[in-house]
């Protein structure tokens, strides 16, 4: 059944149960914060209004039940549509899942963390960041997450499901390497940007962890699982994935970029893509090979990023690459 036609099914069932189960307009409500990012002329902050903020306690010796439980309690938020949000004299409104945009004009804001106070009507606010990239960076780099950084066994759906819902932010495991190519990166003076189709639920879970490893600080782009009139969750993979690529390449018009991936979720396909979209832009890709390793379309793929003069590394880890274009 198309997605279109199950969203015009599902949205009005979904409507209906919030309805009946969440009759009464909130008290309160509250920001659930995102990192942003800058373009030459704002800086967008993002967010999300709820009603209330979910979030885990994460305990090492915790049981997979416990986990599993404050896992899918994540995914047990009221969104508040229709809100006003302000920063600085500017106004967005929530879209029906709860989501906002502040664009605020950059206004010669220096390269770095930048912070602003954001007010929600009816509600508490909270202090946003974005990252302004400094113009001088040599390159930019877009990573993924799963398989990526974070172990997830995402190229197995039944592994996937199981390791990310039943750990928790003390005991999931993050790939040493991976850290080790993030701070490299930084060091370099390139800023990071994570790319991920997990949900936007799960922004302060992965931050969390990204935290905990002393992976550099970077803006997160999630997925929306949300029902639509004219979606069904969300885009695939590729689509969230490319949609990421090509808004931080409009954002960052003079930068070349490095995409960091793995062969798991189709990223040879998704870079290829961009890279045919966006000539001379990606300059590096780098993949690990989890499972089985790159089959033979990822290795097609990888000959014609290749071919199209753009620098590829894979192999079953990140320990021989260096953080240059």
């Amino acid at each position: 059944m198309p997605k279109r036609l199950l969203a015009r099914i599902a949205h009005p069932v979904e409507q209906a149960l919030e309805r009946v189960f969440l009759r009464r307009t909130p008290d309160s409500v509250v920001i659930d914060p995102y990192l942003g990012y800058a373009t030459p002329e704002t800086i967008l902050l993002r967010g999300r209004v709820l009603t209330s903020l979910r979030r885990t306690t994460p305990a090492p010796e915790a049981s997979w039940l416990v986990n599993l439980r404050q896992m899918i309690g994540l995914f047990f938020t009221r969104e508040v549509a229709e809100r006003r949000v302000t920063a600085r004299g500017v106004d967005a409104r929530t879209d029906e899942e709860g989501y906002f945009t502040l664009a605020l004009p950059r206004d010669g804001a220096a390269p770095g963390w930048h912070a602003e106070p954001v007010e929600v009507e009816g509600g508490d606010g909270a202090t946003l960041e974005a990252l302004v990239v400094d113009p001088a960076a040599p390159f930019f780099v877009i990573s993924d997450i799963d398989d990526t950084v974070l172990e997830t066994g995402a190229y197995s759906l039944a592994r996937n499901l199981w390791t990310s819902l039943t750990g928790n932010a003390m005991t999931r495991h993050v790939f040493p390497d991976a850290v080790t190519l993030m701070k490299a990166f930084a060091a370099a003076g390139a800023p990071v940007f994570f790319v991920s189709s997990s949900p936007w639920n799960l922004h302060h879970f992965l931050r969390r962890i990204l935290d905990r490893h002393d992976v550099p600080k970077a803006p997160i782009f999630l997925r929306d699982l949300g029902i639509s009139k004219t979606q069904f969750i969300s885009g695939t993979h590729g689509d969230h994935k490319g949609a990421a690529i090509d808004a931080l390449l409009g954002a960052h018009p003079d930068l070349p970029a490095v995409l960091v991936g793995d062969t798991g979720q189709h990223d040879p396909k998704v870079y290829l893509a961009a890279a045919e979209r966006h000539s001379g832009r990606i300059a590096r890709v780098i993949l690990r090979e989890p499972g089985r390793g790159a089959d033979r379309r990822d290795l097609a793929r990888i000959r014609q990023l290749e071919a199209m003069g753009v620098r590829v590394d894979h192999g079953p880890d990140y320990s021989a690459v260096d953080a240059t274009i």
